[in-house]
C-alpha cells in the first residue's frame, strides 16, 4: 500500500498498542486505516504528524503571506 512500520510499542494507559507508520502523504495512509479497521478487531486512531522544522516552517511562511495580504487591502 506504499506505507511502513516504523516501530511498535505496547503501552499503558486507554491504548493497548501504539504503531508508528509511515507513509508519502495522508490519502495513503488513510486507505491503511480503513483496511486496517475493515479487518474488525482494530480500533484505529490516525495522527499525521510532521517533522517540527517543516512544521515552524509552514507557519513562518503562512505568517508572511497573511501579513502581505493585509498590506494590500
Amino acid at each position: 500500500m506504499g506505507a511502513r512500520v516504523v516501530a511498535q510499542y505496547a503501552v499503558l494507559g486507554p491504548y493497548d498498542f501504539v504503531s508508528v507508520i509511515e507513509a508519502p502523504d495522508n490519502a495513503t495512509i488513510s486507505r491503511v486505516s480503513v483496511d486496517l479497521g475493515a479487518r474488525g478487531g482494530v480500533a484505529a486512531m490516525t495522527m499525521a504528524a510532521i517533522p517540527l522544522d517543516e512544521f515552524i516552517a509552514n507557519l513562518e511562511g503562512g505568517g508572511r503571506r497573511k501579513r502581505n495580504e493585509r498590506k494590500k487591502r
